[in-house]
């Protein structure tokens, strides 16, 4: 960016107009050699700036904090999610970290959230490394022209050579991230990983929209057929979320966050963050060939004396990450905006072969499954688990909610309502048994189901009533064996399969508990029917 831009870049409202050199709105080209030039990272074989991240390779979901202010301190669900954090602190840091980025370079970008143009928001991202700049250009939505003049309507700082002393500044230890909604500020310090910064504007959107503006906002992929049939992929990782989403026959709208606005569904993001871990072209190939120069892959190792990245190799950690623009992948639609959805997909793996590898929710039932996002962990996920454990986070995304999860709720439930759109809860995971016993569903008959409910094929056959769950199974779908729709006639045991679905049934109603004071009539009575708490 030339000269003049960078003089009338407006950065009084931070404090920052002195620092000691700006670098404002830099190409790609410009920031990976900046990045090299500084250390920062190395440049892969495939062209990707490789960065280490340094002592975080992941979000720390403990050290992130919201103000308690006027705008918060009613609407906001507190708890181990969101953690207050006081409007004095926030000032007394915000002035720390503005005096710590005044003696050296910085690196601010212009750029946006939210495809729909009657969503956008105007988004500064200022930096202390390059890196962190080529990451907020890859993931956020880039604008065709920028005035710097503006004020933007928020702006994230992200300083990692900041540490804060807990004691003093009210963190839990030197790194953090704290969401202003009325300074409209998102502070990052501590912490290398980019992820808070993406992260910070979803908790962001997760707020204005759904509170202010009536929109859904969602984790979830979106893709989109020829005859402009929008899909909606929810799911926790390990479900299937991003492979089935992919479908070279349709188009991608996006991979991770999403709004359900009045009358469309639209990306929040103008790229893609993901994971590295054994990567291959034979199993991603899109996200194989993303890897190319303009794109920053993270906490990455190499083949010995080589610049060729060893997707397998996590003595760093398992949480490897590329991120690049979405344009990066072919069948991509820019913009990335399309009409409301007509099927909705959860994805669970469940390891306890319970639930049917496809079914139909009703409203009720869509909200219930919705505010519990079940998937279970299998042995070898994680250290210690050494049999399958059901896991839940609310509306596949609990990490990043700062309103209850009813709220979302009913936002899906009035949407699925006033457009009669299909919700089918999709199993990924075991049938003729739990893991170690049964076996995982094929990817092509999961791909096959899902087919048949994007073409709507599964509105005209016959359904039977899941006796536990209530869920609404097809008795018959092409190129899949009929046996494999209801989970019950696949186990060998019908008894141990009528003992299982009641323990998962249990766990469901267990969980749901935390909800339940804020939840409708309509939501609780999709509970489980044999899963009664007394």
């Amino acid at each position: 960016m030339n000269e003049m831009s960078v003089n009338k870049l407006n950065l009084k409202y931070l404090n920052l107009g002195g620092a000691k050199k700006v670098h404002y709105q830099l190409t790609p080209a410009e920031l990976v050699e900046m990045a090299i030039c500084n250390g920062e990272g190395t440049l892969a074989d495939s062209g990707a700036l490789a960065a280490d991240t340094g002592e975080f390779t992941g979000r720390s979901p403990k050290d992130r904090f919201i103000v308690a202010d006027d705008i918060t301190e009613n609407a906001v669900w507190w708890g181990d999610i969101n953690i207050k954090f006081s409007p004095e602190k926030f000032e007394l840091l915000f002035n720390k970290v503005a005096n710590y980025l005044a003696d050296r370079d910085i690196y601010v970008r212009d750029a946006y959230a939210c495809a729909d143009p009657k969503y956008r928001l105007n988004i500064r991202v200022v930096t202390e490394t390059a890196y962190q700049n080529l990451f907020a250009n890859n993931m956020f939505l880039r604008p065709k022209e920028v005035n710097p003049e503006e004020q933007p309507e928020w702006t994230i700082i992200a300083a990692p050579g900041f540490k804060a002393v807990a004691a003093i500044d009210g963190t839990r230890q030197s790194n953090f991230a704290i969401l202003n909604f009325t300074k409209k500020i998102i502070l990052i310090g501590g912490t290398g990983y980019t992820g808070e910064i993406k992260k910070g504007i979803f908790s962001v959107l997760n707020f204005i929209l759904p509170h202010q503006r009536k929109v859904l906002s969602m984790h979830c992929s979106a893709n989109v057929g020829k005859d402009g049939d929008t899909a909606i992929f929810f799911g926790l990782s390990g479900t299937g979320k991003t492979t089935l989403s992919a479908d070279p026959k349709r188009g991608l709208i996006g991979d991770d966050e999403h709004g359900w606005g009045a009358d469309s569904v639209f990306n929040f993001e103008g790229g893609c963050y993901a994971k590295c871990v054994d990567l291959t072209p034979e199993k991603e190939p899109q996200i194989y060939n993303a890897i190319k120069f303009g794109a920053l892959l993270e906490n990455i190792n190499y083949y010995k004396k080589a610049r060729t990245v060893d997707f397998s190799n996590i003595e760093k950690t398992e949480n490897t990450r590329v991120a690049y623009p979405i344009d990066y992948i072919d069948n991509a639609i820019e913009p990335s905006i399309a009409s409301i959805p007509k099927n909705i997909f959860f994805l669970t793996a469940d390891a306890f072969g319970v639930l049917p590898p496809i079914s139909k929710l009703n409203a009720g039932q869509a909200m219930y499954h919705f505010i519990s996002g079940y998937t279970a962990k299998v042995a070898g996920t994680e250290a210690g688990i050494t049999e399958p454990q059901a896991t839940f986070s609310a509306c596949f995304g609990k990490a990043f909610l700062p309103l209850h999860p009813t709220k979302y709720a009913e936002l899906l439930g009035e949407r699925m309502k006033n457009h009669q759109v299909n919700v089918w809860l999709i199993n990924t995971g075991w049938t003729g048994g739990p893991y170690g016993i049964g076996k995982r569903m094929k990817l092509s008959y999961t791909r096959t189901m899902i087919t048949e409910a994007l073409s709507g094929d599964l509105n005209k056959v016959k359904y039977e009533e899941h006796p536990v769950f209530g869920l609404m199974m097809p008795v018959s779908c092409p190129d899949v064996p009929a046996e494999l729709l209801n989970p019950k006639n696949t186990w060998a045991d019908k008894n141990a399969y009528d003992q299982k679905a009641g323990d998962l049934a249990q766990a469901f109603v267990t969980n749901f508990k935390q909800f339940s004071e804020f939840a409708n009539t309509e939501i609780l009575n999709a509970a489980p029917k044999t899963a009664i708490v007394v």
